[in-house]
């Protein structure tokens, strides 16, 4: 099984903006409780396995990609956003963590596995994953949602295969979760389809980008009682770990 050392190689990175403005943007977004708890947790990376389409090249891919994510940014404004820190003085020493609307931009990178196969992503039923999977993903494996403040809340990772093509997502989990990541996975896809086909681009699905919060509890912004992220920032290093992969038939 190839080394990731020496089989993932970047290309390319782009920041990709927003490629209009959205009047409907605020410039923050406050934090729920359910997503201050998820500030020490990692980023939601997960990924899609293609063959290679046989009528583009992989240059073609990549641009179709690219200027379909600066529309999605558009509509998912947070995403191309940061995390900021907000501290008080008054009456001992306070923060709040918000989302920062500034569109710094998201991260768009194009690598090449070099002799890696769709065979070799997929692997065996059963067996240990292959070490090179965590290098189809932008963001290290070990980061947490709270260094979004200095990383990207969106990454994208488009690698070139022998035989294929994956695209890799890393999305900060204190902006969306799980049923969230796919419905922009799902958007930006949909995007990708009506420039192709020439179509004005209208989101089946618009986001929403509303907090919830509990009437008399939490009402934002939810201010932490400490005057450091180091208080509240919680960073793990797990032991050696081996991951598996196991295959379900729909029956």
């Amino acid at each position: 099984m190839p080394s990731t050392s020496t089989t993932v190689r970047t290309i390319r990175t782009y920041e990709v903006n927003p490629g209009r403005l959205n009047p409907q943007a605020p410039r923050q977004l406050h934090l729920s409780a359910w997503d201050v708890a998820m500030l020490s947790f990692g980023y939601i990376q997960k990924g899609l396995l293609f063959t290679h389409p046989p009528d583009l090249s992989v240059d073609e891919i990549i641009e179709r990609l690219r200027s379909a994510l600066e529309e999605a940014l558009y509509h998912f404004y947070p995403a191309s956003g940061r995390l900021k820190v907000v501290t008080y003085e008054g009456g001992g020493v306070t923060c709040h963590v918000e989302v920062g609307c500034e569109g710094e931009g998201a991260e768009f990178v194009h690598a090449v596995a070099d002799g890696i196969r769709i065979a070799d992503v997929v692997a065996a039923d059963g067996q240990d994953l292959p070490k090179f999977l965590n290098a189809l993903f932008p963001i290290d494996h070990l980061a947490v949602n709270f260094d979004g403040c200095t990383n990207p809340l969106l990454a994208v990772q488009v690698t070139e295969l022998v035989d294929g093509i994956f695209v890799g997502l890393a999305f900060n989990h204190v902006i969306v979760d799980g049923t969230s990541f796919w419905h922009f996975f799902n958007a930006w896809a949909e995007i990708v389809r009506c420039k192709a086909a020439g179509k004005e681009v209208v989101l089946s699905q618009p986001p929403v980008h509303d907090r919830w919060f509990i009437g008399g509890y939490g009402e934002p912004p939810i201010r932490l009682p400490y005057s450091s992220p180091s208080e509240f920032v919680v960073r793990v290093s797990p032991p050696p770990l081996k991951e598996r992969m196991f295959h379900f038939s729909r029956e």
